[in-house]
């Protein structure tokens, strides 16, 4: 049971709102909260796509923060990202409703499932989640789902469901993820991320041993990955692994790799079950999807659905998402914001056949740029031609004192802009036909790539 919600907390709860209901984390949590008969009401600054289908919904929404919009409500969820001084936070701490930051609500929502996977790993949470959601209601295994990324396949980055399956997304960013009640947890990978927050990489390491000691059934971890190993070392749990090298519970065998689409056998403990065609560039998709057969197989999908279903996935969304052509210029979006997420997309989309592939890239937090300054510099110079936008701050002061310049000063030939005008006007006038323009970080560079295809 998570600490911050009992049980008794629910009781007698009819309404519940939602402040900064537009955020992608919240809109599952208000399906699955909505499927369970509560009525729900929210509010946010700014309209948006999400906002329009949870009215659809048939939920009231309001533009805008006011004490007025809690009328009625017997809890109040709110997104992380919120100020202190909100008024709606500060009326309802006012007027004793009880109000709950959402991954409390998140963590008590996962204790409700027999079968919860949690899919935890600096990287690839999103696609990995993206897959086993596929692969599970595709199957008619109908799971709950909470992705951090759109899901073609169901509208949007979550669902409710009526089995005891939940897919839930498991992120590290200041110990999230130690809200949740795994069955079964996944472990991707474990790298230098959010040392804002952590300050090195020991303590994420530990931050996620914690995670893996929440998990009641089963582990399954990235037994090529040395720290993702060192997290679960000596932990008296079922641990599988998967990967590329012998000894793994999973492998991937034979592979074959052609235009940056990779085939390949996939193995269970010395027994080949399928193979495997996947639709989404990148030999790091290989070991995503080995992680979301290995999930899949444990609640009840066969190889042959495994197999099917990857190869129908083509991606969530901002994940090396292509978006159009324009001029002959195919352009793409992709969340990579850390260098070895940025390393690992520009490598596959070197590998597609595109005669240029450029990088328009927007720094994300002081922080993050600052302590990896040399290691962004070394990735983005994997793209023929790169281009900036300034550092997106999003919860840091410039304490740091960096500037995006001081990242073009170390890759030749770069340039930066202040506004995503000045970037996509010059990405379209010097761009030719065949070249790939990829916009690349998790703000909102997605933008830029919108602005290019007018």
């Amino acid at each position: 049971m998570s600490s911050e919600m009992e049980n008794t907390v629910w009781q007698g709860v009819q309404h519940i709102h939602f402040i900064g209901i537009g955020g992608s984390g919240m809109f599952p949590i208000v399906q699955i909260l909505k499927s369970r008969g509560y009525h729900i009401t929210g509010s946010d600054n700014n309209p948006g796509d999400t906002i329009e289908l949870e009215r659809k919904m048939g939920i009231d929404v309001s533009i805008g923060h006011d004490p007025d919009n809690l009328s009625g409500a017997d809890m109040v969820v709110y997104t992380a990202a919120l100020m202190k001084d909100n008024p709606e936070l500060v009326a309802a701490k006012e007027r004793g409703i009880p109000t709950y930051e959402r991954s409390a609500v998140l963590g008590y929502i996962t204790e409700q499932y027999d079968d919860c996977i949690c899919v935890s790993g600096t990287h690839g949470k999103t696609t990995t989640t993206a897959m086993l959601t596929q692969i599970l209601v595709s199957a008619g295994l109908d799971p709950t789902a909470v992705i951090g990324g759109k899901l073609p396949l169901i509208g949007g980055n979550g669902r409710a469901g009526s089995s005891s399956i939940m897919t839930c997304e498991a992120c590290e960013f200041v110990d999230t993820f130690l809200h949740l009640s795994p069955d079964i947890s996944v472990i991707l990978n474990v790298d230098a991320d959010h040392l804002d927050y952590f300050g090195t990489l020991e303590n994420i390491i530990k931050s996620f041993r914690k995670f893996a000691e929440k998990t009641t059934r089963l582990l399954i971890v990235n037994g090529d990955d040395a720290n993702s190993l060192k997290a679960v070392e000596g932990l008296d749990k079922r641990t599988i692994t998967f990967g590329l090298g012998e000894g793994n519970t999973y492998q991937a065998r034979s592979i074959v790799r052609e235009k940056g689409l990779h085939r390949f056998e996939l193995w269970r403990a010395g027994e080949k079950l399928t193979d495997i065609a996947l639709s989404v560039p990148g030999k790091h998709n290989v070991l995503n999807a080995l992680a979301a057969a290995a999930a899949a197989l444990e609640v009840g999908a066969t190889p042959e659905q495994i197999a099917e279903h990857l190869f129908q996935f083509k991606g969530a969304g901002r994940r090396f998402e292509i978006l159009g052509t324009k001029n002959g210029v195919t352009i793409a979006d992709d969340y990579a914001h850390h260098p070895a997420e940025l390393g690992v997309t520009l490598e596959v989309a070197q590998e597609m056949g595109y005669n240029k592939v450029w990088a328009v890239f927007q720094p994300f937090t002081y922080s993050r740029t600052a302590l990896l300054l040399d290691d962004f510099a070394r990735v983005l110079a994997i793209a023929d031609r790169v281009v900036m936008s300034e550092i997106m701050g999003a919860r840091e002061k410039n304490t740091y004192n960096i500037y995006t310049k001081d990242l073009a000063d170390k890759i030749p030939g770069s340039v930066w802009y202040p506004g995503f005008e000045e970037m996509a006007n010059y990405v379209m006038e010097n761009a030719s036909p065949g070249d790939l323009v990829l916009t690349l970080g998790c703000g909102d560079v997605y933008k830029c790539a919108k602005l290019m295809l007018k």
